[in-house]
């Protein structure tokens, strides 16, 4: 977590982990708990994890009254509305629909990038991450093709569409605040348990209630996305979005479903085609072109 990790750890270590999350997730909604619930309770013990850690580190959590209204829409909108919208999605459009439109949120940061950061972004880089897009298109094709034969498909794209607006929107609020001098460490453990804190006023008003499941598997992946999926992986994002802006760490979305697949090969039997692994190389080729650094002159 110091300042001296690399730029490259810093993007590989939230794109490993939240490609590994797309498998933990199922063993969450294979429980027979509500998704409010669960990803409540994730978000709730990352809240209390990143807290320790940042009085572990000597960081207060006592932030000015001014910051509490950005972290408390922060957490409504990236840790509630845009989890919760994103496997609510999935339940009316493929998963592979749900990736591609996250892919999107690369042209989105850059955007507000642009606008609210005053950062640049390049024609090659653009084009690069267009590239990557198309591939991870290809890719899913045969799930985003099948998209039309289900009765609420509109309804899974607004709420696939509203998921990545929310995840941009929740990237910008928490820049804003680190850029006015707060600590990282602070801003996601309140952001966080407000978003899980709305989540459980949602869950309750709505009539979902409350449940939980002690079997292991559900503890073992509550624990996981807790520890490695939002806090670990939460915090080397936004340090690599502090560092080189908003899009680049956006690339992360666009190489998670490809390493996703390749655990769903090895652990659920998806089978790779050739539309597919052309849709990988593209994909990855794509992402090197992006990230590498202009030669000098």
């Amino acid at each position: 977590m110091k300042s001296a990790i690399s730029d490259r750890w810093l993007f590989w270590g939230p794109t490993l982990v939240w490609a590994s999350t797309w498998h933990v997730i199922l063993y969450q909604l294979a429980a027979p708990v509500p998704v409010l619930n669960s990803v409540a309770w994730r978000f709730a013990l990352a809240a209390v994890l990143l807290a320790g850690l940042a009085l572990w580190r000597g960081e207060s959590l006592r932030l000015p009254w001014r910051a509490h209204g950005l972290m408390l829409a922060t957490g409504i909108v990236q840790y509630g509305g845009n989890y919760w919208s994103v496997y609510e999605a999935e339940r009316h459009i493929p998963s592979g629909l749900v990736a591609v439109l996250f892919c999107l949120m690369v042209f989105g940061n850059a955007l507000s990038g642009r606008l609210f950061f005053g950062q640049q972004v390049t024609r090659r880089f653009l084009l690069a991450a267009s590239g990557g897009v198309a591939g991870v298109v290809m890719i899913f094709w045969p799930e985003i093709a099948s998209t039309g034969a289900r009765p609420s498909a509109a309804l899974g794209l607004g709420l696939g569409l509203l998921a990545v607006l929310a995840a941009c929107t929740g990237n910008v609020l928490t820049l804003t605040l680190t850029r006015r001098g707060l600590p990282l460490l602070p801003i996601l453990a309140w952001s966080m348990g407000y978003g899980a804190l709305f989540l459980i006023v949602l869950a309750l008003g709505s009539g979902v209630g409350l449940r939980f499941d002690w079997r292991p598997s559900y503890l073992l992946s509550l624990l996981y996305l807790s520890v490695f999926g939002s806090v670990i992986a939460f915090v080397l994002y936004f340090k690599l979005a502090q560092r080189q802006g908003p899009a680049r760490a956006a690339l992360t979305g666009v190489i998670i479903p490809v390493i996703a697949l390749m655990i769903s090969a090895a652990l659920e039997g998806w089978q790779l085609s050739l539309q597919a692994l052309l849709g990988m190389g593209l994909c990855l080729g794509s992402i090197f072109v992006a990230t590498r650094r202009p030669a000098a002159v």
